[in-house]
């Protein structure tokens, strides 16, 4: 699932295309669900016309604030992704949503397993506003963490994935800020000690920053892969310390890196660098 850095390289090419400023004249809709809870016919006539004002992001959401009071909020999920289109190009088979946004260009929603969803609503805060802080805004600062975290009692993976808690951190980079700041994901959000705090704060800083300044992390080179519209997969990859390196050496401490279960979810961890015990 795209994270914080793959969604705001989205809004970033967004913008590079001029998006702001266009008018919306004509949408398709091929999978309805895509849109749900409106139907498609509703969808079209009502986007129909409208002048994308702005494009941003909050948490994993790409945001367009619309004229007429309306917001387009799109959600990726797992394998969605935005494409830039000549208008002449063929559709293919997974795209679901067609924007035409001038005479020449489409922005269509790919979205090979279907996850993906787009929300027009003229009340975006009933959904923003339940999304936690954003990890690389001023204000998110250590002490607020800390804060955070002695308000919860819960394992300290699921709680950072957790969206309501800080914004649009997932596995990849959750998975990179622990191994970063020496922290076992099974550890108590509560137990963690000032300094580890600090590292934990820093760590998840530095690995989102890292992702954003390689315009995101594409793994592998399926349809459902990470590509920002307009051009190619991200480049983070190469640069990931644990996240799916199973069997291969922690590049800390030489320990063969494992893969363990946490709320479900694979968790890829150097047990000699992140102890459980701290």
């Amino acid at each position: 699932m795209p994270e914080l850095p793959e969604v705001q390289t989205v809004v970033d090419s967004l913008n590079q295309h001029r998006l702001a400023g266009r008018t919306i004249t004509g949408a398709q809709v091929h999978w309805p669900k895509t849109v749900s809870p409106m139907v498609p016919t509703d969808f079209c006539r009502t986007i129909r016309g409208c002048r994308i004002e702005r494009v941003s992001r909050r948490g994993k959401y790409i945001v367009m604030d619309l004229s007429h009071n309306l917001t387009l909020l799109i959600h990726l999920r797992m394998t969605g992704r935005l494409n830039w289109a000549d208008r002449n190009d063929v559709r293919n088979p997974h795209e679901h949503v067609v924007l035409e946004v001038n005479s020449h260009h489409d922005l269509r929603f790919q979205d090979t397993r279907k996850f993906g969803r787009m929300v027009l609503t003229t009340t975006p805060e009933t959904i923003l506003d339940t999304i936690g802080p954003e990890p690389l805004a001023a204000t998110f600062t250590g002490k607020r963490l800390a804060r955070m975290l002695g308000t919860r009692k819960r394992q300290i993976k699921p709680l950072l994935l957790d969206q309501a808690f800080v914004a649009g951190l997932g596995n990849i980079y959750v998975d990179e800020a622990l191994w970063r700041a020496k922290i076992h994901p099974l550890r108590q959000s509560d137990s963690l000690s000032v300094k580890e705090i600090t590292s934990l704060h820093r760590a998840i800083r530095q690995v989102l920053t890292k992702g954003l300044n390689n315009r995101g992390t594409s793994l592998g080179g399926g349809k459902g892969n990470f590509h920002a519209p307009g051009s190619g997969p991200g480049r983070n990859a190469d640069q990931l310390k644990v996240f799916r390196r199973t069997g291969r050496a922690c590049p800390r401490c030489r320990t063969t890196i494992q893969r363990i279960i946490v709320g479900q979810r694979s968790s890829h961890v150097c047990l000699c660098c992140q102890a459980l015990d701290g």
